[in-house]
């Protein structure tokens, strides 16, 4: 066969049998190892690069642990009180079995309402000469520190797993498509213990600053230890304005002292409103406000379940205002355009209760989220 038979390899044409042999070796060589080994070779490409994400995750993990204890070295906590922190970071909440889902909800919130109150105190009998602010930071950051530290033993225990199975390759793919988000998000929750140890809003604080302006000069109350309310008059009606207790890192519970209210000087309001930060989707601008019905509250639903339960028995619509954010965004420091967002979000809130609630009726507005940096 001549050599003009042959198509030219990168200008390489053979002119004889060796040169022709070394054409189809360089030619099928790697076609064949491609058949044979292609898999293998994309599996060991995409096990180095979960293995590089794991790597970051893991970095994040313990900077965030060394956060968490640098903050308590500077209040004045050492040894004994470091060790049992730090052991607190791998403390487990088991939820209850819900195949029969009848009162599950109970069952929920008493065991969340247990794990904050065994963690408060504990806290409190380590920083035994820090103040409220400090000790609510200091929860925070265990509570970021126990994530990251989750996040990463999940990913290594998957890791693992790909590795010592044959067909491993599938979920070591699955893998690789999460872990970019993922590695975001445990960066930015890092990065959230330093707004918490200089006391900065987060951009989740979106509700707590849309209500606060209202609270200032009002005469405030207590609902309990971290949810705080006021009162209002609005063109004849009566408003009551609901917030966690700022400025510490706290989300209060909104959704009791609602029911309190409505069982008690607020009953027959024609209105409850709530204000919260919300995700936006892909394309969406961060900032802008939009209006619905509903509670918007985020968590594991026991709040909005409670909510949603006492408005309904009473026969109370819902209407929710949110500020649309990303969620790098809600565990950052707060960004202008957040911040700025509060005053369409108030303009909407006013005009809400302009047109729902006659003159002379009763509406509560509740603002959601991390109160961190505001105060009331």
């Amino acid at each position: 066969m001549s050599a003009g038979s042959f198509s030219p390899l990168f200008g390489f044409v053979p002119n004889s049998p060796t040169e022709y042999a070394l054409y189809m070796v360089i030619i099928w060589v790697p076609y064949v190892v491609l058949i044979i080994y292609g898999q293998r070779l994309q599996g060991y490409a995409i096990m180095a690069d979960v293995g590089r994400y794991l790597s970051r995750l893991k970095v994040d993990a313990e900077k965030s642990r060394g956060n968490l204890l640098s903050y308590l070295q500077k209040k004045g906590v050492a040894g004994d009180g470091q060790r049992t922190m730090e052991g607190m970071i791998e403390s487990v909440t088991i939820f209850p079995e819900n195949m029969d889902p009848v009162g599950i909800v109970k069952k929920m919130e008493l065991i969340i309402r247990t794990q904050e109150d065994h963690v408060k105190l504990r806290v409190r009998e380590i920083m035994k000469s820090a103040n409220d602010l400090e000790r609510t930071a200091a929860i925070n950051m265990l509570e970021i520190s126990s994530a990251l530290d989750m996040i990463y033993r999940v990913v290594r225990h998957y890791y693992l797993i790909t590795k010592k199975s044959p067909d491993g390759i599938y979920l070591a793919a699955q893998l690789q498509m999460i872990l970019p988000s993922l590695v975001k998000q445990a960066d930015a929750y890092l990065n959230a213990m330093d707004a918490l140890e200089k006391l900065l809003p987060l951009g989740d604080a979106a509700g707590p600053l849309t209500v606060s302006r209202w609270m200032k000069d009002s005469q405030k109350y207590d609902y309990d230890d971290e949810t705080v309310y006021s009162e209002m008059d609005y063109k004849g009606r009566r408003v009551a304005v609901i917030k966690a207790k700022g400025p510490g890192a706290s989300v209060g519970k909104v959704d009791d002292a609602l029911a309190n209210l409505l069982n008690g000087p607020y009953s027959g309001s024609s209105a409850v409103i709530m204000i919260d930060a919300a995700l936006k989707l892909e394309g969406e601008r961060s900032g802008d406000v939009a209006m619905g019905m509903g509670a918007a509250i985020g968590g594991i639903g026991t709040e909005k379940f409670k909510i949603e339960d006492v408005s309904t028995k009473l026969g109370i619509p819902v209407y929710a205002v949110i500020i649309k954010e990303s969620l790098l965004e809600a565990i950052s420091v707060m960004t202008r355009d957040i911040a700025e967002a509060a005053d369409q979000a108030r303009k909407t809130i006013l005009s809400l209760i302009e047109t729902q609630v006659p003159e002379g009726g009763k509406a509560i507005i509740i603002g959601v989220g991390n109160t961190l940096g505001v105060a009331q």
